[in-house]
């Protein structure tokens, strides 16, 4: 039997329980502090909202950049092993519009770099294109996020310019939440392949995630050739979002290389 004290002290300790995994039916914001990309909690600010923003405005290697004067290096090919899938929730997170993915390690979808494997996490957009290069932006710019089995997170960038409308885009759109949450999307499937360039040539830099935590050690691709969305596609995200982006931060000394 145990004495009076022991119970006491075991009543004190605080009880570990064990970590319960988020349920994608039911939506969550992301972060536990809002913030905005101005005003009193805008991008200036980040960092005096919450300890964890930290990075945001101390960080040395911080994204977006303007890409300039890039360095021509033999890089490996990058390809993308992307499929169809359910599509079952398209979310609207106060900032943008998301994807997330909820596959087991080691199956999903997957960007390959060399020999290394990154399985794609989620995907957003931003309007107009978070990344500039040679000191101009595009229309929007399509963030795609993946993490290799060492939690390595590597970033791909895709940038639109008007044209024709993307038909995986618009499955996206079809049920894009007009207010903060997320929207069923029935049984339609979606292929993130459908929203990526033909040519695959990129930008490499190392950075960070572009909104709060702004996560350093970030590996990103920034593709050269862009996709096109069409003028509606464009208007539709605009209405709710038009103007969700980062101000570009210093390079401090970071070397961008490129594809030859």
């Amino acid at each position: 039997m145990k004495s009076p004290l022991l119970i006491l002290a075991s009543l004190l300790v605080p009880q570990v329980l064990p970590a319960q995994e988020h349920d994608p039916a039911r939506y969550v914001s992301p972060w536990r502090t809002p913030w905005d990309y101005e005003g009193q909690r805008g991008a200036q600010h980040w960092s005096e909202l919450d300890s964890s923003y930290a990075a945001c405005n101390g960080g040395k290697e911080q994204s977006p950049i303007d890409i300039r004067n890039a360095r021509k290096a033999d890089l490996p090919a990058i390809r993308f092993e992307y499929h169809s899938e359910p599509l079952k929730y398209v979310i609207n997170n106060g900032h943008t519009i998301r994807v997330d993915y909820h596959d087991a390690p080691g199956s999903g979808n997957f960007l390959v770099v060399g020999d290394k494997r990154y399985q794609l996490s989620q995907f957003h957009f931003h309007r107009p294109s978070e990344e500039y290069i040679d000191g101009k932006p595009f229309e929007m710019v399509l963030h795609l996020m993946h993490t290799a089995a060492d939690q390595e997170v590597a970033g791909v960038a895709v940038l639109v310019k008007l044209g024709r409308a993307n038909a995986t885009v618009q499955q996206l759109w079809e049920h894009m939440p007009a207010a903060e949450g997320q929207q069923q999307a029935g049984d339609a499937e979606l292929n993130p392949a459908g929203m990526l360039p033909q040519h695959t040539g990129y930008y490499l830099y190392t950075g960070s995630v572009t909104a709060p935590p702004c996560t350093e050690g970030v590996k990103w691709f920034v593709l050269k050739t862009p996709v096109e969305m069409s003028v509606a596609q464009i208007n539709e995200f605009a209405n709710l979002y038009p103007h969700d982006v980062r101000p570009l931060q210093p390079l401090n000394g970071r070397v961008v290389q490129e594809t030859r």
